[in-house]
């Protein structure tokens, strides 16, 4: 019988050695690009912290509203120039609603005469004594009914001229009438609701709710810088996106605090002269210091979020990557505004960041000589 033969031993450190692939060294600095900011900062235009309310569907409100309405019954006698138009204050509207009522007139008015001549016939007949003294009380008491027939015919005169003044209906105030929800030849009256709606769109309000604690501590940073509470700017964000130019002001902030919500409303004010902003329309504001902040504007793919916040990437004076910290304001374009955390002239990661640790030796370069190696 023949033995197998022993197999060849093969120690470890051999069999490492076999199969062992060293790493190549890096031979330079992973290549990021970078840019550095020239010139100064720029205005930031961040609101102001605890001002900005908590949502976008925020609704414009005219300064004032009147609602056209029919004082008495009537039939609609003439309609005419009733479309969406701006009616000068006090001046009387195309014919709105002319109800016709003077028959109501020429009754009363006929009424008073017949009690006046009444009233003359028997002071008359007391005068010339050509009744008996019995019959004295008679005259006065239809004297005393006389009278009082006279006052209530013109009483009702009174309320017919009233009644009259009711059947042209004029503009109380200043603004833009919208459509009639009637038409000619309809009964009309008290019961028949708002016939057109006029309201004043210059200035026009936004009223936006914030809470106890995000106003005080509003208060507190606008002192802080130097501001005036009472000056603080709010500019309206359109339902597009885009910022209307004319800045507004906060006029009022309400001297109850809604206690299911604890929050304050506030009111601000803005200038529509071109009739822009619409009563009723979704928009959003912004509220910013009269102390105004500034900020340094880079690339948006080159800020980046973990759980702590915000944050970029710079290289330092001795080349190497370093987390810095940002406080963001407002985006424009492709650009967002730092207000904290950045200086002028610094060197921020925009391309490459994801290859890069902290403290990591880095080679700047700018972003077209990356692009440049990239497609090479």
């Amino acid at each position: 019988m023949r033995l197998p033969r022993p197999c060849p031993q093969i120690t470890l450190p051999e069999l490492s050695g076999a199969y062992r692939h060293p790493h190549p060294r890096l031979s330079r600095d992973p290549p990021v690009s970078s840019v550095r900011r020239c010139g100064g900062p720029i205005p930031s235009g961040r609101g102001v912290s605890g001002l900005a309310p908590p949502a976008e569907h925020l609704r414009h409100h005219p300064s004032l509203r009147r609602s056209m309405r029919a004082a008495i019954a009537g039939l609609l006698f003439a309609l005419s120039g009733c479309q969406p138009a701006a009616p000068p204050n006090q001046q009387a509207l195309p014919a709105p609603a002319v109800i016709a009522t003077p028959a109501v007139q020429r009754t009363v008015q006929a009424e008073a005469q017949n009690a006046d001549a009444q009233l003359a016939r028997g002071l008359e007949l007391l005068r010339q004594n050509n009744i008996p003294q019995a019959r004295v009380d008679e005259p006065k008491a239809a004297a005393a009914s006389a009278h009082a027939t006279v006052a209530q015919a013109q009483a009702a005169l009174n309320g017919a001229r009233l009644d009259l003044g009711y059947t042209q209906i004029t503009a109380p105030i200043a603004g833009w009438i919208g459509l009639v929800a009637v038409s000619v030849g309809n009964l009309v009256g008290p019961a028949s609701g708002v016939l057109a709606t006029i309201v004043s769109k210059d200035p026009i309000y936004v009223q936006f709710p914030i809470t106890q604690r995000d106003l005080l501590n509003a208060r507190r940073e606008i002192k802080a810088k130097g501001g005036d509470p009472r000056q603080v700017q709010v500019q309206v964000r359109l339902p597009d996106g885009t910022l209307y130019e004319p800045l507004g002001h906060l006029d009022f902030v309400d001297v109850t605090t809604d206690r299911t919500t604890d929050s304050v409303t506030l009111r601000a004010g803005f200038p529509n002269p071109d009739g822009v902003l619409v009563d009723g329309q979704y928009v959003g504001v912004v509220v910013k210091s009269s102390i105004p902040e500034w900020a340094i504007l880079i690339p948006r793919m080159a800020l980046q979020v973990d759980q702590q916040g915000n944050y970029v990437l710079i290289v330092d004076a001795e080349g190497r990557a370093q987390v810095r910290r940002v406080v963001t304001g407002q985006t424009q374009g492709r650009e967002v505004a730092i207000i904290q955390g950045l200086q002028a002239g610094e060197l921020v990661i925009i391309e490459g960041a994801q290859a890069v640790r902290p403290g990591q030796a880095v080679r700047a370069q700018p972003p077209e000589a990356l692009g440049s190696r990239g497609g090479a």
